[in-house]
């Protein structure tokens, strides 16, 4: 004897709902008896959110999820990007708020949000903590794709250190389109004098899910052009010159 699932999905289509079954989905082992599972769904409130860069905390628009019309727990947890996984929006970052549901058969959904808590841009002579858009070179070529990608971070952790969202320029996250996993984010650099480009850095950082070790090289600034040009060497045999211009557009 055989135990019939029919799974059942409700959508909506200009106001119309409709439901879709399928009667193929086998669950082996008692008396023939058929059972309806109702697939969950997660509605999100509004967007993507890009807080201001002052903003002294961040209030979820929140989700709804349901199973067949019905209102069912949601589960929501926010990590961040760059500096540190963070699971509280505590300062600046790229964070995905993801929410996630079961119905009753244990069935998952997940829905994503992203909120960019941008930082606040400096004037390129006191400070060079803001938002960027990167053109990265690798041992001096830039192929196309590779250039005005971002966003990139640099944030001020106070007492003149400063720490970039990645080291590479977004060559593997951005330009490779193989996301946040290869990116080199930790690069911590002490402004020891601006005007000069006197920077040292805090140590050389790895890069994700490649390894290796990437030590830098110098930082030039110019305030005029609104820009930082960065260098790193990987140890993997590969030179990266990204130039930082900073923006106001947050997202590409």
């Amino acid at each position: 004897m055989k135990k019939y699932k029919l799974i059942l999905c409700t959508f909506s289509i200009i106001g119309l709902t409709l439901t879709s079954c399928d009667p193929s989905v086998d669950a082996p082992g008692s008396a023939d008896v058929s059972v309806v599972t109702f697939l969950p769904t997660i509605t999100l409130e509004g967007g993507d959110v890009v807080l201001d860069c002052n903003a002294s905390s961040y209030s979820d628009p929140g989700a709804v999820a349901s199973a067949g019309g019905v209102e069912i727990d949601l589960e929501t947890k926010i990590s961040g990007k760059y500096f540190g996984g963070a699971s509280v929006t505590d300062g600046p970052d790229v964070y995905q708020v993801s929410y996630s549901a079961f119905n009753t058969d244990n069935i998952p959904a997940t829905e994503f949000r992203t909120v960019l808590y941008p930082e606040c841009n400096g004037d390129l002579v006191t400070s060079i903590a803001g938002m960027y858009t990167g053109t990265v070179a690798r041992n001096g070529s830039t192929p196309a794709g590779y250039a005005n990608n971002g966003p990139f971070i640099v944030r001020d952790l106070g007492d003149d250190r400063y720490a970039i969202s990645d080291a590479q320029g977004g060559w593997y996250e951005y330009g490779r389109a193989l996301g946040v996993s290869y990116a080199t984010p930790g690069l911590i650099l002490k402004a020891n004098n601006i005007l000069t480009n006197d920077f040292t850095s805090e140590g050389p950082v790895a890069t994700n899910t490649f390894g290796g070790s990437n030590t830098f090289t110098s930082l030039i600034v110019d305030p005029v052009a609104k820009t930082l040009t960065l260098t790193v060497e990987w140890d993997f045999g590969f030179t990266f010159k990204t130039v930082f211009t900073q923006t106001d557009v947050y997202f590409n």
